[in-house]
This record gives structure tokens, sequence and C-alpha cells, in this order.
């Protein structure tokens, strides 16, 4: 039995985090929601699981480091100088940061990169997602993640080739490029798909989600993996050794 602290723990991904910590027989020892500092709260746990704000980051960070306790960040939004502050937390602990905790997910990113690596630059690439009406940021931090592994494939640059939020007179679409359009609505979970279109043939690649469990229930066995690991930048690719 392992010892959790959970960062945003009064949200709907703590709430479902603390019974998918129980489900697999570990215990909730520290919830850490705002107002609260992490650092005194904890101390003396296994794993700190973090799916608070990109605010937070830096001081949930610190916490982790200053505790020398593995961290895992499923936190989305992130920037840039969010992802040099892992970098470097990175070098205490282990520390994993995904855009999406589940299993089906981490297999689906797998599928794309494959399927970039194989197909040419005149196959399109569009990323498709959906999310609930109260989600903030766009495109999903699942979205970015597989646009990512669609741009590793090819051995590109995302950035350097993203298409997103097309409206009016955009002419014709790149050769290469990645294209992402978000959705939003209703209480959808999480809805993803890639569709990779070539001449007169099309391949959708999907995952849904049915219940924001899978993404807690991912996050724990991450967790578990993350703990005794050695400092360092991990993926939810290393927990299913891809």
């Amino acid at each position: 039995m392992a010892d959790f602290a959970v960062i945003g723990h009064m949200g709907r991904m703590g709430r479902a985090l603390a019974r998918a910590i129980e489900a697999a027989g570990h215990r909730m020892a520290a919830g850490v929601d705002m107002g609260d500092s992490p650092g005194t709260l904890v101390s003396g746990c296994d794993v700190i699981v973090d799916f608070s704000a990109p605010d937070a980051l830096e001081e949930n960070l610190d916490a982790a480091t200053s505790a020398g306790i593995p961290i895992l960040i499923g936190t989305t939004g992130l920037e840039a100088s969010h992802f040099a502050m892992i970098e470097e937390a990175a070098k205490t602990v282990p520390v994993l940061q995904t855009g999406n905790t589940s299993l089906g997910v981490t297999l689906l990113a797998a599928l794309v990169r494959e399927a970039a690596t194989r197909l040419g630059s005149d196959w399109d690439i569009e990323v498709l997602e959906m999310h609930h009406r109260m989600k903030v940021d766009a495109p999903s931090g699942t979205a970015k993640l597989l646009g990512e592994a669609a741009a590793a494939g090819r051995g590109i640059d995302l950035d350097a080739n993203r298409e997103s939020g097309r409206d009016g007179h955009t002419g014709a679409r790149s050769e290469g490029a990645i294209g992402f359009a978000a959705l939003r609505g209703g209480t959808v979970a999480g809805e993803h798909s890639v569709i990779l279109a070539g001449e007169e043939e099309r391949i959708t690649l999907s995952h849904s989600a049915e219940n924001r469990m899978i993404f807690a229930r991912g996050a724990v066995r991450g967790a578990e993996w993350l703990i005794g690991k050695d400092a360092g930048r991990y993926s939810m690719n290393d927990v299913l050794g891809l």
C-alpha cells in the first residue's frame, strides 16, 4: 500500500482519484487544494498526483523536490515555461508529465506515431477533439499529445507545422501540416480522433472516454509505477513499456 498526496483533491478529477486510489488498495494520505501549502501536507507521502492548475505548478514542483517525492502531473494548459520547470525538477525527483493518463489514449498515441511514420506527407493529418462545455483550454492536452505523436512520427516540429482555428478564406491546406479542431458542449468527458486522409482513402484512429474514472485509474497506475524510480522525466509510454 502506498500513501498518495493529491493536489486538486476537491475538483472532479480529485474526487475520482480518491475512489481510484482506494480501489487500488492505497491510501490518500494528503489532499491539497487552493489556499493550502503543499510543502507541509505532502511530507511523508510516497507519491504526489497533481491535477490542479498551471499557476500552481511551480509551488507543487518545489514541494516535490524539497520532500524528495515523485510527482505525476496531469494538469493541462501548460506552456513552455512550465515544461522548463518540469525539466529542472526532473533532475532531482522522478516526474511523469502527460496530457492524458488514460492507458487507451497512451496506446492511441503510439498508433498515431506509427501511422505517421509509415505514411508520407501527402497524407493529411487532422486532430479532432470534443469536451464538456466547462473545459477552459483548447486544443486539449490530449489533442496536443496526439499531434506531438504525429509530428514525432514524421520527424518534424509540431509548432512549425500546426494549423488550427480555420475561419474564412484560409486558402489551401499546407502539405505536411497537422491540423486541430476543438468542439465544446454538454458533459462530454473526452472524444479524440486522428484522421489521416490520403488520396481516395482515409484512416481514423479514435478514443472515447465514457467516464472520468479512466483517467483516475490510469493516473494511479502511473503513480504506482513512478514510486522508486530514479530522478528523471517520464511519460505514460514508459508505464506501458512502449
